[in-house]
């Protein structure tokens, strides 16, 4: 069945006419976000990071007592892996594209809620205040290698999967 319209009359060429673009108004909650998204976005990773190293914290205090600062260690090396893995994983040649702001909530706020370098210089002062100068100095002499070492090693693991091929 064909329509009676023909293509010249004003009822074709009206359905054929896209209605015209209006400029979409922003709401207050997107000018909001548009604002203050990346210091949101930070402080809810800088929440999920500071919950992930107090748990560390007392199951390796738990498993471990307080003789040396083994959580504040493992959370710092571990923290280091993870900066260096996703910086490179998500870089300009990542794998993954991400948004800045995915990019601020992973490396900013939770790496940086989870690692915990002012623990770790407090901690190494108390073990210099109550005289243990040698635990002191495996923790510095410890901490920066692991921290080196597991930037790189994260760095260089993404850097790998960046290369491969396919998804």
């Amino acid at each position: 069945m064909q329509d009676n319209v023909s293509p010249n009359s004003p009822v074709a060429k009206q359905a054929q006419t896209p209605p015209p673009h209006r400029a979409r108004r922003s709401t207050w909650w997107q000018r909001f976000w548009d604002r203050t998204g990346s210091y949101i976005a930070v402080a809810l990773g800088s929440i999920v990071g500071g919950v992930a190293r107090y748990l560390v914290s007392v199951l390796f205090l738990s498993q471990f007592g307080s003789g040396f600062p083994w959580g504040t260690l493992f959370v710092n090396v571990t923290g280091s892996f993870i900066i260096g893995f996703y910086a490179a994983l998500t870089g300009p040649d990542g794998r993954l594209f991400v948004s800045p702001r995915q990019r601020q909530f992973v490396m900013v706020g939770i790496c940086g809620g989870y690692t915990t370098f002012s623990a770790f210089s407090l901690e190494t002062l108390r073990l210099v205040q109550s005289g243990n100068i040698q635990a002191a100095s495996l923790n510095l002499v410890v901490s920066v290698a692991g921290w080196m070492t597991a930037v790189w090693l994260g760095h260089a693991l993404a850097a790998r999967l960046n290369r491969l091929q396919g998804t």
